[in-house]
């Protein structure tokens, strides 16, 4: 039976002449191990320190094939353990930015009363205005905009809670930059499909269904990532929570445009897949 310190001969019965090598080992640790490749054939080993390093002695007879199954024993044993993983941090809720977001909408809405009309000519969202004459920034404008109280209430709130949910996500940085790239990317897509026929639109609602779709993206992309053979069913799982609230909260009651929703969501869905990734390994820097 091999010791924890083996000395400097040949353990056992069979004097040296009758043992082969089977392997030379750097620590005694790495010999035990490979040792007990050859105590599963049914064999007994021999472990003989060699200056530095540690001789693995099988019986003569069968040392041929007693190598090839430590060679196949390293082959499998490549990249075993696995390297741990760490869990991506839990960020807390973040609900400071998105009530500055709701002030701000209300401060725009305010402002819209004192002067009617005005900042709805100037900045809601116009197909012809941006493709014929060029006003880009109405793409962004018109999310600030609302069409009355009920309008702005509806998504003020929703907003606070969707916009809440992405940037403890994504991080507060990742979450408004990702917020707004697929809100505007919304509005521009919409506003294409109708140009070069008439096409107007206000309201948060883009930007809202955006980080919706930025969450299902995520989501999807993090299934991918685990690269289990059955990935694709349970992909199905987000696309499907994603598609069932755009299809309850995005596609009913009157005035509703459906695809500015429909265009946010899409927009948000390739973005949030794009931006994506699995937790970082040990040791690997991890995004700010």
């Amino acid at each position: 039976m091999p010791q924890n310190d083996p000395p400097a001969e040949g353990v056992g019965d069979p004097s040296t002449e009758d043992l082969a090598e089977a392997g030379v080992y750097a620590t005694a640790a790495e010999g035990f191990e490979h040792g007990l490749v050859v105590l599963a054939m049914g064999r007994p080993y021999w472990l003989v320190r060699a200056g530095d390093a540690f001789r693995l002695l099988v019986e003569a007879r069968g040392a041929g094939e007693v190598r090839e199954e430590l060679a196949c024993y390293e082959r499998e044993s490549v990249g075993w353990p696995p390297r741990p993983r760490e869990r991506a941090p839990v960020r807390g809720f973040e609900l400071a930015t998105p009530l500055l977001w709701a002030a701000l909408v209300v401060g725009v809405y305010c402002c819209q009363c004192l002067w009617p009309g005005s900042l709805e000519d100037a900045g809601e969202l116009d197909s012809e205005a941006v493709f014929g004459r060029g006003e880009w920034w109405r793409a962004a404008t018109a999310l600030f905009l609302h069409a009355d109280v009920g309008h702005l209430v509806s998504n003020a709130l929703t907003g606070i809670f969707a916009f809440s949910a992405v940037i403890s996500t994504f991080g507060r940085a990742r979450g408004w930059i990702g917020l707004a790239l697929a809100g505007v990317a919304g509005n521009l897509a919409i506003a294409a499909v109708n140009y070069p026929g008439p096409y107007r639109s206000l309201g948060a609602s883009t930007a809202i269904f955006a980080g919706l779709g930025l969450l299902t993206g995520r989501a999807v992309r993090a299934v991918l990532r685990e690269g289990t053979a059955r990935s694709w069913r349970a992909l199905l799982g987000p696309l499907a929570a994603g598609m069932a609230l755009l299809g309850l909260y995005g596609a009913g009651g009157l005035n509703i445009d459906v695809g500015a929703h429909a265009a946010g969501f899409a927009s948000g869905l390739a973005l949030g897949f794009a931006a994506g990734t699995a937790a970082p390994r040990a040791g690997e820097p991890r995004p700010t």
